[in-house]
């Protein structure tokens, strides 16, 4: 029987950053968006790029939904359901900590 982690659930109070060792980078000679982490480098879509570029590891992840909200004219409520998504995925894969 394989047992499976639980999902993990952000909330718009939790402040994530990149784990040690992961960082977002543009690939120059890919000409493409990368998340750069210990001997690999995973492609990042344009909207995984808008919001990653957000993450510092300080600020509530319910004022990077504004901010994406507003900068893409964009209903409020399916932004945060991509933006908490994308980063609960990437929670998961240790790729982002809380």
């Amino acid at each position: 029987m394989t047992t499976h982690a639980p999902h993990t659930m952000l909330t718009e109070d939790d402040c994530p950053g990149f784990s040690r060792g992961y960082r977002l980078q543009h690939d120059k000679v890919r000409e493409q968006w990368v998340i750069q982490a210990p001997e690999r480098a995973l492609l990042a879509d344009p909207i995984a790029v808008a919001i990653l570029q957000e993450l510092d590891g300080q600020t509530r992840l319910g004022v990077v939904i504004d901010r994406l909200a507003e900068r893409y004219e964009a209903p409020r409520d399916q932004i945060a359901t991509d933006v908490l998504a994308l980063l609960s995925d990437l929670t998961e894969k240790r790729i982002i900590r809380l």
